[in-house]
């Protein structure tokens, strides 16, 4: 038996197996093309929403497709294996949107966007990240007034994954004494824009925005949660997504390792394969030590989550498996680079953009230092932020 098969039913099997074929059809003949023009083929939401991909774990009623959440794992590896810029699509759209309005929202938000959601019809992007606050979220200055029966915004948001091609935006803005709350803001809204942000270093694909919010108006309706706890719904919501950002890792980094072999086994130096070099062997061994550990970790949360435990419950899982498996892509990435020499230094091969698009892993939804920081706070009981 594959080592990657071990504890997976026939059924998890299935749907790594679709995500892969999606993959190596759909998306890897595709990215670098991708990434040089800066934006994925439009078509790609919609494709993903018709393979069920948007849908995973959604309730049935509103077109959602019944998965656990290690099937959602799964897929969600493979997607990074092929493009981090089409993983975010998912991992923003279904993993911090989606899944919020399903456990939080209202019966009429449920029906106004989870359909819509699900099928690819639509897209989520997440407003939390602004210009001048991006780790410490209790601090951000997006403001929320009540006005009669509706709240009148006024803020920004930076850094915003699929900013500029979402329908909704999941926004939290500061209400008064009263804290911080989630809202519901289509994005079509008078003062609403999102304005493209160019020239990443990494996931040069994905439609990644600034944000302004100039007197956007909503109806109470649109609020998510309760008044005031918003901040524990943003919380909740990246404990979950860490999951998604840890499995994308893994399959980042097993696509630069699956390229190191390739090359370095197709590659000849002073009349033999790059590959027979002990050098070389030793960057290959770390690298499937470090992805099978990074594997492993995010499996294990997956698994609690699959076991009924709630976000708060497995946050600091969430975060030992963020933490390891974004690192992970990372250092597999550059001993990709490494073995390709000078040909890894140019996008006609795929190393650099390996080691480019894991870059930002170990900064958003927490940092590397956030992670540490909240794992410490788990084993000390003592608050170091």
């Amino acid at each position: 038996m594959n080592h990657r098969d071990f504890g997976l039913s026939e059924t998890q099997q299935d749907m790594r197996a679709m995500a892969r074929d999606f993959v190596e059809y759909e998306v890897i003949p595709y990215a670098r093309e991708w990434d040089r023009r800066e934006a994925v083929d439009p078509a790609i939401p919609a494709r993903l929403g018709e393979l069920g991909f948007l849908a995973l774990t959604l309730p049935e009623e509103y077109g959602g497709v019944p998965a656990d959440m290690l099937s959602y794992v799964l897929a969600t590896e493979e997607l990074g294996r092929g493009d981090s810029s089409v993983r975010g699509i998912v991992s923003v759209s279904l993993g911090l949107v989606g899944k919020t309005i399903a456990a939080h929202g209202s019966a009429e938000q449920k029906e106004r966007w989870l359909p819509r959601l699900a099928s690819g019809e639509a897209l989520g992007c997440f407003g939390l990240t602004e210009p001048g606050t991006g780790s410490d979220a209790g601090s951000l200055r997006t403001r929320a007034r009540r006005e009669g029966g509706d709240w009148i915004i006024d803020g920004a948001k930076m850094f915003i994954t699929n900013g500029t091609v979402a329908q909704v935006a999941l926004t939290f803005a500061r209400t008064g004494e009263e804290g911080i709350t989630a809202f519901l803001v289509p994005t079509d809204a008078p003062g609403f824009t999102a304005t493209p942000v160019h020239g990443k270093l990494g996931l040069r694909g994905q439609a990644t925005a600034e944000l302004a919010f100039d007197g956007v108006r909503v109806p109470d309706t649109a609020r998510l949660g309760e008044v005031g706890r918003g901040l524990g719904i943003a919380l909740g919501t990246l404990s979950r997504g860490r999951i998604s950002v840890a499995a994308g890792a893994v399959g980042l980094a097993q696509g630069a390792l699956d390229a190191a072999v390739r090359y370095t086994t197709e590659r000849e130096q002073f009349g033999k394969p790059v590959a027979s070099f002990q050098l070389v062997q030793e960057l290959l061994a770390e690298s499937e030590v470090e992805i099978r550990a990074a594997r492993l970790l995010t499996h294990q949360v997956a698994r609690m989550a699959d076991a009924g435990a709630s976000p708060k419950e497995y946050a600091t899982e969430a975060s030992i498996a963020k933490y390891h498996a974004s690192e992970t892509a990372v250092k597999v990435s550059n001993n990709c680079l490494q073995t390709f020499g000078g040909y890894g230094y140019i996008d006609e091969y795929p190393a650099g953009k390996y080691l480019r698009d894991a870059r930002v892993l170990t900064l958003y939804e927490g940092t590397s230092q956030i992670q540490k920081l909240l794992i410490g706070r788990a084993l000390t009981g003592v608050d170091a932020m």
